[in-house]
């Protein structure tokens, strides 16, 4: 059933790219994102730790959101993004503890 309210897939490129939404939300988030085995929150955590190790910076603000939402602390994001600054790279993990930080101003 759809929702009457557009998804963030739907907002951002629906009229342009509608079977990349059509994939982002019912492949993506309805099935991948609601398998049984990992928790949405540790699924968070994983997606999160991916984006910062690969610099994938356009997409990390909306998945720090959902890690929020998903049960993800503050406390633990930062803990997580300085853990992976000597995984990921240096540059990596401040540009993500920035985004992260510009979040809350």
């Amino acid at each position: 059933m759809m929702s009457a309210e557009p998804t963030p897939a739907q907002r951002l490129i629906g009229d342009f790219a509608p079977k990349l939404v059509e994939l982002t939300d019912e492949v993506l988030f309805g099935d991948v994102w609601e398998r049984p085995g990992l928790s949405p929150r540790d699924r968070s955590l994983i997606t999160i730790s991916a984006l910062v190790a690969l610099y994938r910076t356009g997409q990390l603000e909306s998945h720090l959101r959902r890690g929020l939402d998903n049960g993800l602390t503050e406390d633990e994001l930062v803990e997580a993004i300085t853990h992976l600054a000597f995984y990921a790279g240096w540059p990596n993990a401040m540009t993500a503890i920035t985004a992260l930080k510009e979040m809350h101003r």
